[in-house]
């Protein structure tokens, strides 16, 4: 988030997130979730010295400067290692993921790279995605699946993908205002409608079906699980209502329901963020003891697509 807000403003956001991810695998391990997280590959390093010496051959040239990470940014703002610098490094925390039973790392790209800004090419991504790849195997992580950073989903790219070993990615919702969209084609209007939907049901239950598809699969997204806002506290049931609805639809008609968020969403508020989450793991249960509603992760999902046909 580096390019759209400042340290000092989030700073509470990214600390929480060193408590935030043993909680999420205490959940999960309870609730026996089944879930991915999708890394960007910076975050695996453990000095700054080691980043450094293996970056990208190619770099992403953005019209749009402040989206890159590389430059001086690294030399200004990147600490000596992970020890000092928790907001740029999570050896410690991957690691945690990595042994906890059930869940998957995939990547977010290497350098949370944005695939439909100006600037970029695909041998750029090409390049990155391969760095992402090496520096998780080098954890003796096999990466098979991609979240495309600010869903800014590129079919173009998927051939790269394929070429990668990438057998999973997660589009978007199929709807206007979940379009995929550069930073300059964005508008307040789409997030003001994308908030709204959050609440009542404005675009639909975005569950799907898939069967029969090629690689890699789409994995598309059902709902962004929005964290806490005291200021909108009083819409909570609401909220839950959305979601439990999409649910529960799923769950009855055999379809995928994808339910995502990030880490440092939940970085603060997080008693609040965890008994919401916990009402949807305990409405998870219910479903999975009455149709059968199983969690599974974004690659086991792509690869029963892909052996089954469904």
């Amino acid at each position: 988030v580096r390019d759209v807000i400042t340290l000092e403003s989030y700073r509470d956001n990214l600390l929480g997130e060193q408590t935030v991810i043993p909680r999420l695998l205490e959940s999960f391990k309870k609730y026996e979730i089944h879930a991915t997280f999708s890394t960007v590959g910076l975050l695996f390093f453990s000095s700054r010295k080691e980043m450094l010496e293996n970056l990208p051959s190619r770099l992403p040239q953005y019209v749009n400067k402040r989206l890159s990470p590389y430059g001086s940014y690294m030399h200004e703002n990147v600490g000596e290692d992970f020890k000092q610098d928790l907001f740029h490094f999570a050896p410690h925390l991957l690691q945690m993921i990595q042994e906890a039973p059930e869940q998957e790392i995939g990547t977010h790209t290497f350098s949370h790279y944005y695939c439909l800004e100006m600037g970029q090419s695909i041998d750029d991504f090409r390049e990155d995605i391969r760095m992402a790849i090496k520096i998780a195997a080098k954890e003796g992580i096999k990466i098979t699946s991609i979240v495309f950073p600010r869903n800014q989903f590129n079919a173009a790219y998927l051939g790269v993908c394929k070429d990668l070993g990438i057998i999973a990615y997660r589009n978007n919702e199929n709807s206007w205002i979940y379009s995929a969209k550069n930073g300059e084609e964005e508008n307040l209007f789409r997030r003001m409608v994308r908030l709204t939907d959050a609440y009542l049901n404005i675009s639909g239950h975005h569950c799907h079906e898939l069967q029969n598809l090629e690689y890699p699969v789409n994995i598309p997204s059902s709902r962004f699980l929005r964290p806490y806002s005291p200021s909108l506290r009083f819409l909570e049931n609401l909220r839950m209502r959305r979601i439990k609805r999409a649910m529960t639809h799923a769950a009855k008609h055999r379809l995928l329901f994808h339910l995502w968020w990030h880490p440092h969403n939940f970085g603060i508020n997080q008693d609040e963020n965890f008994a919401f989450l916990t009402q949807i793991l305990e409405h998870y249960l219910l479903l999975n003891k009455l149709y059968g509603f199983k969690s599974i992760t974004m690659t086991n999902l792509a690869k029963k697509v892909l052996q089954n046909g469904t």
